[in-house]
């Protein structure tokens, strides 16, 4: 039976909970990490295909993701670890108006917050991407400073240095109760243990629903299900990930990149979403989405795919996340709703929890956790979720 005091307890050993623990502890705070998995990284991390962009339309997005590519970039050098952090930059592609129009509004904001990313016409795309289908094309936009990274070797990586830096880790310890007296938290019950502490992070991913009921809040957090695939390896000939947002039947939109390894891995957003925790694979996801990545670069029909898998993404009504303190319970915080986005947010979304665990916000960790915030309006959804 585990026990002890500590500082801050996370929930959720994944792509927000690990990295949020190496910034505590790089705080100076005792900090304790609890898992229902056996190791780190098992829930919803394992199944993402590692993109990293702060392209994006919400501000907040842009802000942590932009902290996460200098985090990511920078910690081969600073920690000696291979993430397999590539710069291969995102493209997004237009084949229709609509696509055209949608890219180019968006460059407004992303220009207002300094994003290096640009509208190329055809012929300039082909020169980022050659195998692009060419018949159609109208051009796109590319940001060269997004990249990709593995999910798994991020998450090991963000796990040895917080564990190096004093952070404790346990797994297979599902959090069972958390004690709440005189209005605040006083500690948390696994079926392993039971540990004092006055701060609580949820970092759940698509199960902080179950740990928000835990003090009795209902957090508008729902999984659904998105399947994704690998190939053969092959020799390096893409650099960045391509995104196509033209919807199709089943699919709003499909994207892939190249692997440090030479493999290919991709994505689809279903359409309708299909909501829920089942992570079987389907029969229906390679012929649909094969057939979307050769009409976009026909080059890839010669590749065998080595397998599918499905994971969660934990959605929120706005496709943004919910970061913050609670209202109605002293010394409970919320990071969860990541959409999909944990791998590229979580870094920097890790070190704004320190700053607030710690009461050492900036001006900009405001503006974040105002638009964050769990206590918002869903009111508006961001363009490129």
């Amino acid at each position: 039976m585990g026990k002890g005091a500590f500082d801050v307890v996370v929930v959720g050993a994944g792509s927000v909970g690990t990295p949020a623990a190496l910034a505590l502890a790089e705080a100076g705070l005792d900090v304790l990490v609890l898992d229902r998995f056996p190791s780190v990284g098992q829930g919803s991390n394992k199944a993402a295909i590692g993109g990293i962009r702060a392209t994006h339309s919400d501000p907040a997005k842009i802000s942590l993701a932009k902290r996460t590519i200098e985090i990511l970039a920078a910690w081969e050098a600073a920690h000696g670890q291979d993430i397999e952090w590539r710069s291969g930059g995102y493209v997004f592609v237009a084949y229709t108006p609509r696509e055209e129009r949608i890219l180019k509004d968006l460059l407004v904001v992303q220009h207002a917050y300094g994003l290096g990313i640009e509208w190329l016409d055809a012929k300039a795309l082909l020169e980022i991407v050659p195998d692009l289908n060419p018949r159609g094309l109208i051009g796109g936009t590319h940001s060269p400073g997004d990249g990709h990274c593995s999910p798994l070797l991020a998450c090991h990586a963000f796990y040895d240095e917080a564990r190096r830096r004093g952070a404790s880790f346990r797994f297979g310890e599902q959090v069972t109760g958390i004690e709440v007296r005189e209005g605040r938290v006083r500690a948390v019950r696994s079926n392993k243990g039971y540990y004092e502490t006055q701060v609580v992070i949820n970092a759940a991913g698509p199960w902080a629903r179950a740990v928000g009921k835990l003090v009795g809040l209902d957090h508008p957090i729902v999984p659904d299900s998105h399947e994704a695939g690998v190939t053969e390896p092959v020799a390096h000939f893409l650099d960045p990930m391509v995104v196509d947002i033209r919807p199709a039947p089943g699919s709003s939109n499909c994207y892939f990149h190249q692997l440090a390894s030479g493999q290919i891995t991709f994505c689809i957003t279903p359409d309708p979403p299909i909501v829920g925790e089942d992570c079987r694979e389907t029969s229906a996801f390679l012929p649909m989405v094969a057939r979307r990545m050769v009409d976009l670069m026909p080059r890839l029909a010669s590749l065998r795919v080595r397998r599918t898998w499905r994971g969660l993404y934990p959605m929120t009504p706005d496709g943004s996340p919910l970061v913050g303190w609670a209202q109605e319970i002293e010394g409970y915080a919320m990071a969860i709703g990541m959409c999909g986005q944990g791998v590229m947010l979580g870094p920097g979304l890790g070190e704004l929890l320190a700053r607030m665990i710690t009461g050492t916000l900036t001006s900009d960790d405001h503006e974040v956790l105002e638009v964050l915030s769990p206590h918002r309006s869903f009111v508006a959804h961001e363009a490129l979720k």
